[in-house]
C-alpha cells in the first residue's frame, strides 16, 4: 500500500490518489530481472501495460490492427510508409514521432539480434509522424514482425531501461523489484482514455502452487497458470473463476541435432515415439490441452495433415534396432556404448518437469538412461551451451496468425529460437521462399510442406498444446480477458469493482 501511495506522487499521474484506490495485484509465473522491452525475453512491460507496439494483433480474428502505428502500407513489399498515430506520448511527457521511434527501434536492432534477424532493416528515415523503412530484401509480412513484444516502442533518451523504461502505455512503473515485482501507477496522459486502475502490481512466483495459494488467500487478484492439480479446489472458492483458452502454444521436445547420438534420425524417432502425448494431456494437463502432431494447432490453415503417429516403447525399440542399438543386460546400446540422454527442463512452467520425468521413466524401461537437468532461463542456457540432447521447452508458434515467426526463428539458420542447431539447405530454402511470398493461401501451403518435412525429419517432437490457465477473483475483478498470445494482460479497460 505504500508503494502505492507513493506512485500516487509520480508525475506519471497527473490527478491525486482516491481514499480507495482502484488497484491490483497479477502473479506471473515468470521472474523478470529486467524490464528492458527491447532485450527482456519475458515481455513483461509489454503484458504489464508500461509499453506498446506499432501494430496489435486481434486475439479473435487473427488479424493486425493499428496500435501505436495509424496505417502501414508498400507496393514491393520492401519499401514501407507507415504513419503515426497523432497525440501520443510517452510517460515522461514527451512526444511520440518519427523521429522517437526511429530511435527506439534502432535501439532494438542494435541490442537484440533475435530482432535484428526478425525485422531484416536496412534503412528507417523519419519525417514528422510518417516512417519510411526498407528491409533488406522484399518481406511481405513485415508488419506482423512489428507485433513483437521486443518491439515495443520507448524514449531512448531515457536511460534507465532495466528499471524504468518509458513506454506509451496506460501504466508508469513507479518502482521495480527484480525478480519479485514491478509497481505501477496509471498513467493519466494516455492516449487512448486514462486506464479504470489506479495502480497495479506485477508480480513474479515460478511456483504454480504458490501462485494457487496466493489467489486463495486473497494475496493475489489475478493468477496466470495456477496449479493444474488444485484447479477443482479453486474453482470451488466463492468468487473464483477459472478460464482455460487455447493458446498459439506448444510443448515439444527440443533436440539437439549437434550432438553425435541426435545426429542419428533412428534415435530422434524412437525420442518421438517414446512421448505417450494422449496420457501427458490427461494426467498432467487434466485435459487442458490438445494432443500436438506438429508446432500448430489444427485450427490454423497452415496445419497440415500429418501421418499417423506411433507410440509406444515397441516402436522405439525398433527403431533403435534400425541405427543399431540393442539391450544388452537391461541397457541400450551401440557398439558397447549405453545410450544416455541429458534433458534439460524448467520450473517456471510446471507441467514441464512432470513430462521430463515421465518421459525418463518410459526411457528406463527400454535400458535408456536420461539425465534430467533443471536450468533457470532455458533461451540463454540452450544458446550458450550444446552439453545436452534433449530439452522440454514451450513455444508461442503463431502469435501473430502466421507460419513465418516459428518457422523462421526455430529452423532458419540465423533463427533466435534455432536451439537445435538445424542448418538444412533444403529447409532453408522453404523458408526462404515463404518469406518471399505473398497471399495467405500461398504462403499456408509453403508453410504446411516445410511442417511436414520437420515432421518428416523429427528435427523436434511435439508434444501438446496447452491451455492457458488464468484463476482470479471474480467479485473484484472486471473486464479480464484472457489473451490467446499472452501478449495483453494489464489494460486500460482492466478494472475492479
Amino acid at each position: 500500500m505504500i508503494l502505492f501511495v507513493l506512485a500516487g506522487c509520480t508525475s506519471a499521474t497527473e490527478g491525486q490518489q482516491s481514499d480507495n484506490p482502484k488497484e491490483l495485484e497479477l502473479l506471473f509465473n515468470f521472474a523478470a530481472r529486467s524490464l528492458d522491452p527491447n532485450v527482456d525475453s519475458s515481455y513483461v512491460p509489454l503484458r504489464a501495460g508500461i509499453t506498446e507496439t506499432l501494430v496489435h494483433l486481434n486475439d479473435d480474428t487473427l488479424k493486425l490492427e493499428p496500435w501505436l502505428a495509424e496505417s502501414w502500407e508498400s507496393e514491393d513489399g520492401q519499401e514501407w510508409i507507415i504513419q503515426l498515430k497523432k497525440g501520443v506520448t510517452f510517460q515522461n511527457g514527451n512526444p511520440m514521432d518519427g523521429k522517437a521511434v526511429k530511435a527506439s527501434l534502432e535501439r532494438s536492432i542494435k541490442d537484440n539480434v533475435a530482432i535484428k534477424n526478425a525485422l531484416r532493416i536496412a534503412t528507417i528515415e523519419a519525417d514528422g509522424l510518417q516512417l519510411t523503412i526498407k528491409t533488406i530484401s522484399p518481406f511481405p509480412e513485415f508488419p506482423s514482425e512489428l507485433v513483437h513484444p521486443n518491439t515495443s516502442i520507448i524514449d531512448v533518451t531515457e536511460p534507465d531501461f532495466i528499471n524504468k523504461p518509458e513506454g506509451t502505455g496506460p501504466f508508469a512503473v513507479s518502482s521495480f523489484i527484480p525478480g519479485t515485482a514491478v509497481d505501477l501507477v496509471r498513467y493519466d496522459g494516455y492516449w487512448d482514455g486514462v486506464a479504470k486502475l489506479e495502480a497495479a502490481r506485477f508480480s513474479f512466483n515460478e511456483d504454480a502452487n504458490a501462485r494457487s495459494l496466493a489467489l486463495e488467500s486473497g494475496n493475489a487478484d489475478i493468477v496466470f497458470r495456477p496449479e493444474v492439480q488444485n484447479l477443482e479446489i479453486l474453482e470451488a472458492l466463492p468468487g473464483i473463476k477459472v478460464e482455460s483458452t487455447s493458446t498459439f502454444r506448444v510443448h515439444q521436445m527440443t533436440m539437439n541435432l549437434e550432438r553425435e547420438t541426435m545426429k542419428d534420425i533412428h534415435v530422434r524417432k524412437a525420442v518421438d515415439v517414446l512421448v505417450n502425448r494422449q496420457s501427458i494431456a490427461e494426467t498432467i494437463l487434466k485435459g487442458h490441452a490438445e494432443v500436438a502432431e506438429g508446432p500448430f494447432p489444427s485450427t490454423f490453415s497452415f496445419a497440415p495433415d500429418y501421418p499417423e503417429k506411433l507410440t509406444g516403447l515397441e516402436y522405439a525399440k525398433d527403431l533403435l534396432a534400425q541405427g543399431g542399438y540393442e539391450i544388452k543386460e537391461g541397457v541400450m546400446e551401440k557398439q558397447g556404448k549405453p545410450l544416455v540422454l541429458t534433458l534439460l527442463t524448467y520450473s517456471a512452467r510446471a507441467d514441464l518437469p512432470l513430462i521430463a520425468q515421465v518421459f525418463q521413466s518410459d526411457a528406463k524401461q527400454l535400458g535408456i538412461a536420461v539425465d534430467i537437468q533443471q536450468i533457470e532461463v532455458p533461451e540463454e542456457y540452450m544458446a550458450a551451451n550444446r552439453d545436452w540432447d534433449l530439452a522440454t521447452y514451450s513455444n508461442l508458434t503463431a502469435p501473430r496468425g502466421d507460419a513465418g515467426y516459428y518457422l523462421n526463428a526455430t529452423y532458419h539458420p540465423h533463427g533466435a529460437l534455432n536451439f537445435s542447431g538445424a542448418d538444412d539447405a533444403a529447409l532453408t530454402a522453404l523458408i526462404d521462399e515463404l518469406n518471399k511470398t505473398v497471399g495467405q493461401e500461398a504462403r499456408s501451403a509453403i508453410a504446411e510442406e516445410i511442417a511436414l518435412y520437420v515432421d518428416e525429419q523429427v528435427y523436434n517432437s511435439f508434444i501438446l498444446h496447452p491451455n492457458t490457465l488464468v484463476a482470479y477473483n471474480a467479485d473484484k475483478v472486471e473486464n479480464w480477458v484472457t489473451s490467446k498470445s499472452e501478449y495483453y494482460m494489464l489494460t486500460h479497460t482492466l478494472d475492479v469493482k
